[in-house]
C-alpha cells in the first residue's frame, strides 16, 4: 500500500472538484441564486471575521452537522483559511451527495486581501 502525504490528499480533492475564484464569489453575493457560504474554520478562526451570510461549521464536525443545515440540492461554496481545508470538505460533500458544492480559491485570506466585506 502507497502511503499518502496530507499533501497529496489535497491535490486529489483538488482535482475533483470545482474551484471558484474570489470575484466569482463576489459577483453572486445578494443574487438570486446565489449559493450558500459554509465556513469550515475553527471558531478562533471566525472569531476574526466572516464573509457575510456564511454558515460556519468547523471542518472537524462538518460531516456530522451539515446534512441538518444545508440541504444536498443546495449549491455552496466553501472556504478556510487559504483553500486547503476547504478543498477536503468539498471532496467530502461530493461523496456525501452534494452535487453543486465548490471550494474558494484563496479562502478568506484571499478575500480579506481583495478587501472583501467582511462581518463579525
Amino acid at each position: 500500500m502507497h502511503n499518502k502525504s496530507g499533501a497529496d490528499l489535497i491535490a486529489e480533492a483538488k482535482s475533483r472538484t470545482r474551484e471558484v475564484s474570489i470575484d466569482e464569489v463576489k459577483q453572486s453575493l445578494g443574487a438570486v441564486g446565489a449559493p450558500l457560504l459554509l465556513d469550515v474554520r475553527e471558531p478562533q478562526e471566525t472569531n476574526l471575521g466572516r464573509i457575510p451570510g456564511a454558515i460556519v461549521i468547523p471542518r472537524g464536525t462538518m460531516e456530522t452537522r451539515v446534512e441538518a443545515v444545508i440541504p444536498r440540492e443546495a449549491s455552496v461554496v466553501i472556504y478556510c483559511a487559504s483553500d486547503n481545508r476547504s478543498s477536503l470538505a468539498a471532496d467530502t460533500l461530493r461523496q456525501m451527495g452534494y452535487e453543486n458544492v465548490a471550494w474558494l480559491r484563496g479562502g478568506f485570506n484571499g478575500w480579506a486581501v481583495s478587501a472583501g466585506r467582511v462581518e463579525g
